[in-house]
């Protein structure tokens, strides 16, 4: 207990060493770290008994506490408190598409020295699956709770996902998340969270945590750098395309966390904005949780941004804005001093140590030895790297890969019609190719040469570029293993090396020498060649698209630890691709536009072009949604037309339209009501067929289209999809539930949502579908 200055109060509630026992088991041989063990809530403490919410238990810990204790649970790295039974808590933990050797809450080096490596995001988020994003989570979610059992997790807060806009191309963290369109991200927030969560309505699996809030999406570009980068945005802007993901994360998905980015806000840091933290996540949207900063982002609000003079002062503000957590030592090191002077109280301590507890209360860690528990004790090694987990990250990587073009249809290729292949490409033989950021040591890795090494007995193997950046081609030793072979596969792309955390592009073109070395083997090769690309970000290939000696484009992200085997399969047609790119490919012309520019809308005046399919003017390489099959499907779109399924769009007829600045009229989703959008809600249909020749699964997009894109609106909006697997010739009817209120609405330049009067348009594929809402 020395080193501690207890109050009287304090010494009051001072326990028995044999009670200290019973309260506690710090992580050690195995064993999982606890407290309130056999007995403990016979002791009187409230926090222990687990019949009373979690909100007044831990409220009942944080009265038990002094001062000095309460500001040493304010890092990421907490403190055991002793004399309470407390044991120490590691915060940071990461599971963007699997546990991950980042942060300080995991180790792989126990029972478990390996965990399922699903695909990077952005590939996952290709498959436009819902259900498949929730099973990743899920699996994400069991295998945490199994190494926390086993003693090899300090924490069950696991900070991820990452639903950031994938605004520009050149991010170098965009890999990381679902994409650049909002209701694609805030499905996958929702989904992922609830996997990663859990099902039970007491008890969290593990903690999710959304980040980073809001409108971060630069590392390091032409000077500006993410730890003082000022990001002006519209209010326009935030509310459409920034912050529904964080929404939906909330609202929907429950998440019990929030992250605050690095980003400053038009002048003030994200961590210490009172409208974002307090105002927006903790009120409006309703959070149940904690907020945390990005780490070190305390501490550069003083020593980078320069946003207040003096570390105590910094930490105030930061607090009283709503942080309840920082990533880091800045505040546990300040805090002290902080209160003394007056900048902060302990009240504004005791706020941010209430939502902390809660959430610890909620995943179990005052509830006893959580082996013995019902829900989650039953886990362990067993759970991790389970076979349905492997064939989950199969199936991840084999949904979301995209045929970008398929020339005669050289692919699906024949498995006995392969007399010889030529694999050429740095990222054909390296397992670190598949992994993308923020990993962990995977179960088990097939890399593309692998994959194919199962399909075809002669194989050749030539790495051609020293690495990715292909600062050194062998140019004609490719060229002569390409014409020396029956067919030719080339796998190129990126690494982390060009784009990751910390590092943006320059350039949407392949590496180096890669174009070169590609167009030289195509030249040589008997036939058409085929070109994987392995990159999370988009590149402009141009080249390769209009080159017919380039027969065939895949795109398969970063795969993840089945990803050779993910590519073979969609080869040789054992899986039909149906992927579809969930960001626009622009050409090199873009990179023009400067980084630092956060605006999502055109500005035909001074040549700015705009950002995403919602927004951009100007030619892509290929367009978001884009990706091809080896069937052809048809879809029809129809409008339920009778009863009380049909669109009630005179409902608004009684409201007060207000004119827009083009001329037309518009309704206040706020006055409309949430009554008035219940009754709003109508089901569309779309019918699918497969026409063949092979089973296949089939995405279907819908979009909102207005009869103009002036006053701000969109070109067109993603509203939903669904994902059918279909056998040839089958047919299926898929619904879709359109709500007005969220899927017809736009942001106003004030931010505020609001229905224009007239026409939209319910838009699949090229069949439309017109909603007229009357002023």
């Amino acid at each position: 207990m020395a080193g501690f200055p207890y109050r009287a109060a304090d010494m009051v509630a001072l326990i028995t060493l044999a009670t200290v026992l019973a309260l506690v088991r710090v992580c050690a041989a195995g064993n999982p770290p606890f407290s309130c063990g056999p007995g403990a809530a016979q002791q009187g403490l409230a926090f222990c008994n687990t019949a009373l919410p979690p909100a007044q238990r831990a409220a009942d810990l944080v009265a038990r506490l002094s001062l000095a204790e309460k500001v040493s649970q304010l890092g990421d790295e907490a403190p055991g408190v002793p004399r309470l039974g407390v044991p120490p808590y590691k915060w940071w933990s990461e599971g963007l598409h699997g546990l991950a050797f980042w942060g300080h809450g995991m180790h792989f080096d126990g029972a478990v020295r390996a965990i399922t490596s699903f695909p990077q995001v952005l590939l996952t988020a290709a498959a436009f699956d819902e259900q498949l994003w929730y099973l990743i989570g899920q699996a994400i979610g069991t295998e945490a709770r199994a190494l926390y059992n086993l003693g090899q997790a300090e924490g069950l807060t696991i900070w991820s996902p990452n639903v950031n806009i994938f605004r520009d191309p050149r991010w170098g963290r965009g890999q990381e998340t679902p994409g650049e369109d909002p209701t694609t991200a805030s499905k996958y927030a929702v989904a992922f969270v609830r996997g990663l969560q859990g099902s039970s309505p007491t008890t969290l699996q593990t903690s999710a945590c959304c980040k980073h809030a809001s409108a971060y999406d630069l590392e390091a570009w032409n000077g500006a750098i993410r730890y003082n980068f000022n990001a002006r945005v519209t209010a326009q802007d935030m509310a459409d395309t920034f912050n529904p993901p964080f929404k939906s994360c909330v609202e929907e998905g429950r998440a019990s966390c929030v992250m605050c980015a690095y980003t400053t806000i038009n002048g003030v840091p994200a961590c210490a904005s009172n409208d974002l933290l307090s105002t927006t996540f903790k009120g409006d949207w309703g959070l149940n949780g904690y907020v945390s900063s990005d780490c070190d982002a305390v501490a550069l609000m003083h020593d980078a941004q320069f946003y207040r003079p003096s570390p105590e002062e910094t930490v105030a503000v930061a607090l009283k804005a709503g942080l309840d957590l920082n990533c880091g030592n800045y505040t546990q090191v300040h805090g002290m001093a902080a209160v003394r002077q007056g900048r902060m109280t302990e009240q504004d301590v005791d706020r941010a140590l209430h939502n902390l507890f809660a959430v610890r209360m909620r995943l179990g860690h005052f509830d006893g030895d959580p082996r013995g528990s019902a829900l989650y004790g039953g886990l362990g090694a067993k759970d991790v790297c389970s076979p349905a987990h492997k064939n989950l990250a199969l199936q991840a990587a084999t949904d979301g890969i995209v045929l970008l073009k398929n020339d005669a249809g050289i692919l699906p290729l024949r498995r006995g019609a392969v007399a010889s292949a030529a694999v050429i490409g740095h990222n054909a033989n390296d397992p670190g190719a598949l992994n993308g950021n923020y990993f962990g040591p995977p179960c088990e890795t097939t890399t593309p040469l692998q994959g194919l090494q199962g399909y075809v007995q002669n194989v050749r193997f030539l790495a051609g570029c020293d690495s990715a950046a292909c600062g050194f081609a062998a140019t004609g030793q490719a060229a002569g293993l390409a014409a020396s072979s029956d067919y030719v596969l080339l796998f190129m792309g990126l690494s982390q090396a060009q784009e990751q955390e910390g590092l943006d592009r320059t350039s949407l073109l392949l590496p180096g020498k890669q174009q070169s070395l590609i167009a030289a083997v195509a030249n040589a090769a008997k036939r058409p060649v085929i070109l994987v690309l392995l990159t999370g970000g988009p590149v402009d290939v141009t080249f390769a698209k209009s080159n017919p000696k380039i027969g065939a484009i895949l795109w398969a992200g970063y795969p993840g630890q089945a990803g050779g085997l993910a590519i073979a399969r969609v080869l040789f047609g054992d899986h039909n691709p149906s992927g579809r790119l969930p960001v626009t490919w622009y050409p090199e012309e873009f990179t023009k536009v400067p980084m630092t520019d956060m605006r999502m809308r055109a500005d035909p005046a001074t040549g700015y072009p705009g950002r995403s399919y919602r927004f951009y003017q100007g030619n892509a390489v290929y367009k978001f949604g884009y990706g091809l099959s080896y069937s052809k499907f048809s879809r029809q779109l129809a409008v339920s037309g009778t009863g009380n399924k049909a669109p009630r769009t005179n409902l608004l007829a009684g409201l007060t339209a207000t004119p827009s600045a083009d001329g037309g009229a518009s309704y206040a989703v706020e006055e409309i009501g949430a009554d008035g959008c219940e009754q709003l809600k109508f089901p569309a249909v779309v019918e699918v067929q497969n026409h063949g020749p092979l089973d296949g699964k089939h995405s279907v997009l819908m979009f909102l289209r207005w009869p103009n894109a002036t006053g701000g609106r969109p070109v067109s909006q993603l509203i939903g999809f669904r994902t059918q697997h279909l056998k040839a010739g089958e047919k299926a009817s898929l619904t879709f539930d359109v709500r007005p209120c969220e899927h017809f609405s736009r942001a106003r330049e004030d931010g505020k949502k609001v229905i224009d009067a007239g026409s939209h348009f319910l838009k699949v594929g090229k069949d439309e579908h017109e909603i007229s809402f009357e002023a």
